[in-house]
C-alpha cells in the first residue's frame, strides 16, 4: 500500500496519484511524506528565476560596459565626446573671424572752416556724435563744440543755435530753435527739429557767419 503524504489515504501499489485527494504519490512504497511535500512546495512556490531575470534586466548598463571584441564599449562614447569637444569652439572661432572684418567705410575726420563773416580760416573739429553749434553761455558755463562767440560780434548766433551729428559715416545738421535760423547751401531756412544731411564742401550759414564742411579721409 502507498500512503498519501497529503491526506493519509492508503492507495494500492502502482498508483501514481492518490485516489483520495489526487496528489502525486511517491514512486516507492517506502517513500516518506516529506518528499511529496517538498515536491508540492516546489511546484506551488514560484522559483527564484524571476528575481534573476529582474536582476538581469536591471543591469543592462553593466552588460553594455562589458568588453566587446576585447575592447570596452565605454571607450566608444568617450572617444566620440573627445572628437566633438575640439569641434565645438569652431563656430565661435568662425563668428569671431566674421566679426573681425567689419566692412565699415574708411574713417574720416570732419571740421567746419569759417569762410566769411568771422575769423576767416578758423577751423572747428567735429567729433563723433553730437556737436553743439552756438556761443559760450556765461550763465550756465556751457561751451559748445563749435563756439562762434568770437566770430559773431553782432550776436546773430544763438547760444544753442544748431546741432551737427556724426553717426555711422553720416553727418547731419539740425536747427534747434535759433532766432536767425540755419541755412545749407543757401537753401530755405531749416525747420527746427528737422535734420538735413550735409557732405564735404557744403556751405552752412549760422547767423551771419559762413562756414564750410571739410571732410578728410584717414588712411
Amino acid at each position: 500500500m502507498i500512503k498519501c503524504g497529503e491526506c493519509g489515504y492508503e492507495n494500492m501499489d502502482g498508483l501514481d496519484y492518490c485516489d483520495g485527494c489526487g496528489a502525486k504519490l511517491a514512486a516507492a512504497a517506502g517513500g516518506t511524506a516529506a518528499a511529496p511535500a517538498a515536491e508540492t512546495k516546489s511546484e506551488t512556490t514560484p522559483p527564484p528565476q524571476p528575481s534573476a531575470d529582474i536582476d538581469a534586466k536591471a543591469t543592462p548598463s553593466l552588460a553594455a560596459d562589458a568588453p566587446v571584441d576585447g575592447q570596452p564599449t565605454s571607450e566608444v562614447p568617450t572617444g566620440d565626446l573627445k572628437k566633438e569637444t575640439p569641434e565645438a569652439p569652431a563656430p565661435s572661432a568662425d563668428a569671431s573671424g566674421a566679426a573681425a572684418p567689419s566692412g565699415a567705410p574708411a574713417t574720416f575726420k570732419a571740421k567746419l572752416s569759417v569762410v566769411r563773416g568771422g575769423r576767416k580760416g578758423q577751423e572747428f573739429p567735429l567729433e563723433d556724435g553730437n556737436n553743439l553749434v552756438g556761443r559760450w553761455d556765461p550763465e550756465t558755463g556751457s561751451f559748445p563744440e563749435v563756439d562762434l562767440d568770437a566770430d559773431d560780434p553782432e550776436a546773430k548766433i544763438s547760444r544753442k543755435h544748431a546741432l551737427i551729428r556724426i553717426d555711422g559715416g553720416k553727418i547731419t545738421i539740425e536747427d534747434i530753435g535759433s532766432l536767425n535760423g540755419t541755412y545749407v547751401n543757401r537753401q530755405p531756412r531749416l525747420s527746427p527739429g528737422s535734420p538735413a544731411e550735409i557732405k564735404s564742401g557744403d556751405e552752412v550759414i549760422i547767423g551771419k557767419t559762413f562756414l564750410k564742411l571739410v571732410i578728410e579721409p584717414i588712411s
